[in-house]
């Protein structure tokens, strides 16, 4: 019976330098999370050993990503000189037609987004031609199928397709300053996280981002600016207006009673997969707490910088997508053509959520009411959910 693993950060990086045959990480401001991290798993999370297998690997195929971007840095100084245009960036609580709206605006070949494959493996594997990233893809395509079939409610709840554009918070975890507690329940980690100087997980990000984009312009592909999506950045939008200048947010809205329950129920599924006895009702406390909190956040940081912000109610975006998207357009100051608009109709034929089954879930099970939501979320429901309610 082999030993279940165990995190150790200097192990896990001499062991990420053995399989790479590589040593530089680049900047060290990833160290501390990285401790903070592994401490939290053997300290807070109650992980099951398939769960340990899994995350030792995961640890594994983060530094050893790192090693492999200043790899290819070194080799390739030019990627340096890549540059990130003002992004659009959709924020807003899972749940609220984010990936929707990412998904349909990435059908424009003048936006750069980043399928499910790249975030995965933003790295070309050995012996890959920069022009034809097919072994990644592959492989990315069959973990998904993997993870379909082991556990459908993932399906129910978010769409998972290699191909498809996804969040870039998955490229965020290689600085482990990031949203690590989808993993596990780990209290301390989040607790460090909340009070720590989260700059250098961005600047990372954009690092990634250039490298990601010297990669599409090796296969011919060249947009103008970056459509972006990830939940995560409400906590620190700040960070998203200051280290990305001129950048357009558009951030959607629903009602938190609609939107809590089914983001605590997704944290479980996936701690589930990692822990021996994930609990439902941390999961709902977890996820109320940061989410209120990030909400709170953004909305103090819009009253510095109201003009870089475009609101989009969840119902508009199922009601009338192409409104929506035509608005955001004028809001950015861009040009929709017809043929894009045709494409964008294309993709929503071939993805109506009628294919995917409904997710199912109550709010009790993950210790929420109605009362505490609406108490936690007061100020924002004022401002962005009750003049809407219809």
């Amino acid at each position: 019976m082999s030993t279940p693993a165990r995190f150790e950060p200097a192990a896990l990086m001499q062991e990420a330098r053995d399989k790479t045959g590589l040593n530089d990480f680049g900047d060290p401001a990833f160290l501390e999370g990285l401790e903070k991290f592994c401490s939290a798993l053997e300290s807070d999370a109650n992980l099951s050993d398939f769960g340990r297998g899994l995350l030792h690997q995961k640890f594994i195929e983060l530094l050893s990503n790192r090693l492999g971007i200043e790899d290819w840095y070194r080799r390739h100084p030019e990627i340096e000189d890549e540059v990130i245009e003002a992004p659009l960036v959709i924020v807003g609580l899972p749940r609220t037609g984010t990936t929707l709206l990412q998904r349909i605006l990435a059908c424009d070949p003048q936006f750069y987004s980043m399928q499910w494959w790249e975030t995965r493996y933003p790295v070309p594997f050995a012996g890959e031609s920069l022009q034809d990233p097919e072994q990644r893809i592959g492989q990315a395509r069959a973990e998904v199928k993997i993870m379909i079939e082991a556990m459908p409610k993932l399906l129910t709840i978010h769409p998972m397709d290699a191909d498809q554009a996804d969040e870039e918070v998955v490229l965020m975890e290689h600085s482990f300053i990031a949203a690590m507690n989808t993993y596990a329940y780990i209290p301390s980690y989040m607790n460090w996280l909340a009070q720590t100087d989260e700059r250098p997980a961005y600047t990372y990000l954009k690092r990634m981002m250039k490298f990601l984009q010297w990669q599409k312009r090796q296969r011919g592909i060249v947009g103008q600016r970056w459509v972006l999506k990830a939940p995560h950045h409400l906590l620190r939008m700040h960070l998203l207006l200051e280290l990305f200048p001129g950048v357009k947010v558009i951030q959607t809205h629903r009602d938190p009673i609609d939107t809590i329950p089914s983001i605590a129920s997704f944290l479980h599924t996936l701690w589930a997969i990692y822990g021996a006895d994930a609990r439902k009702e941390a999961a709902g406390e977890e996820w109320n707490a940061l989410m209120a909190r990030a909400l709170k956040h953004t909305m103090a940081v819009r009253e510095q910088a109201p003009d870089q912000f475009f609101d989009v109610q969840f119902i508009d975006t199922v009601k009338r997508p192409f409104e929506i998207v035509r608005e955001i357009y004028a809001f950015a100051g861009l040009t929709l053509t017809p043929e894009t608009e045709a494409a964008m109709h294309r993709w929503m034929e071939a993805n109506r959520r009628d294919d995917r089954g409904s997710h199912e879930y109550t709010m009790q099970e993950y210790g929420l009411s109605e009362a505490q939501i609406k108490r936690d979320f007061a100020e924002y429901r004022a401002r962005y959910v009750e003049p809407y309610l219809r």
